[in-house]
């Protein structure tokens, strides 16, 4: 019974490796029930290497994974050269309009579908309110949210159409912190007629738009949950992306090695918190005892009673949803 609890719980959490070629670590974790994976530049050398990596991945799983990268654009782009085109940062495309906009997301998609990956982590959805921020910046379509709103949507639309998954990043908005989340944990002390107006303003619009997935923002925002990061807190993922905004896709966290969470508790007690919250997928991008230690918590949660096998389910379902949906299950290499 234990090891069941465990193949399923794994399935909630997504995995990063080193190298060009998969570490047989990593190809436990998913023969054991791990479900998704994420590339960084680390592994990549060429688009026929991707595609031949992406196969020894769902050779190992023995089924779809869900496999995903940040291929945003600008400074954020993980794939160059090699059979990938230079992509615009959004604020270049948010000031050259939406036939630009469409025609990089669907640049990023050809490349994506052809060596196996079936979800973009992006667009980002952050809306640039801060001059000072030190990790969104030109990562955003622009200052005015309405822009953003609309250049999200552009995007996701035409991602989507090619059967390429979007995630738009990072809820409830990480555009006017003045600290990097993956250094420290950033607070928020905004209104909420504040966040409704500005911060929300893309997300809402993504999501009447269908977008596939939702990732959470490191960030505490003290008028919804002064207590804890939104990754963490029911209030923001469940409270309001969920039952307010009414997203019943996708979620998944930003990287848990960052250290606006590593730093602020213990990595398994943090997933546990994560899918209590209602996230659906935790990314644990970096470093494999991390990875074993957030898929035991989650097990032990289960066991104990403390998280629920049908909590595990309805985040399997949503898994499933995306993977029926998009190029993982519709297009073999």
């Amino acid at each position: 019974m234990h090891d069941a609890i465990a193949r399923q719980v794994s399935g909630l959490v997504c995995v990063g490796f080193d190298g060009h070629t998969l570490p047989s670590e990593t190809a436990e974790l998913l023969a054991s029930g791990v479900r998704s994976a994420i590339y960084f530049s680390r592994n990549f050398q060429s688009a026929e290497q991707l595609a031949q990596l992406s196969e020894s991945i769902r050779r190992a799983a023995g089924r779809s994974v869900l496999i995903t990268v940040d291929q945003e654009g600008g400074r954020v782009q993980r794939f160059r050269g090699a059979g990938f085109a230079e992509l615009p940062s959004g604020r270049e495309l948010g000031q050259r309009g939406d036939s630009a906009v469409r025609a990089a997301a669907m640049n990023a998609a050809d490349a994506l579908h052809s060596c196996g990956i079936a979800m973009n982590l992006a667009p980002v959805l952050d809306v640039d309110s801060n001059p000072a921020n030190p990790v969104i910046g030109e990562r955003s379509f622009g200052r005015d949210a309405a822009l953003v709103a609309a250049c999200g949507v552009t995007y996701v639309n035409a991602l989507q159409s090619q059967g390429i998954a979007a995630c738009g990043k990072h809820f409830p908005g990480h555009g006017d912190t003045s600290v990097d989340s993956h250094l420290e944990l950033p607070r928020l002390s905004h209104s909420m007629d504040r966040l409704s107006a500005v911060e929300l303003l893309p997300f809402r619009a993504a999501i009447h738009a269908g977008i596939d997935a939702i990732m959470t923002a490191h960030i505490v925002f003290e008028a919804i949950d002064p207590a804890v990061p939104a990754t963490l807190s029911h209030a923001v993922v469940h409270g309001l992306l969920r039952q307010q905004l009414g997203f019943d896709g996708l979620v998944l966290t930003d990287d848990f090695e960052m250290k606006a969470i590593a730093d602020q508790m213990e990595i398994g007690e943090a997933a546990v918190r994560a899918v209590e919250a209602g996230c659906d997928l935790v990314l644990v991008c970096h470093r494999l005892d991390r990875q074993r230690r957030v898929i035991e918590a989650l097990a032990e949660a289960v066991r104990t009673g403390r998280i629920s096998l049908d909590r595990i389910e309805r985040s399997q379902s949503r898994l499933n949803t995306v993977m029926r949906h998009r190029s993982c299950t519709k297009h073999a290499l």
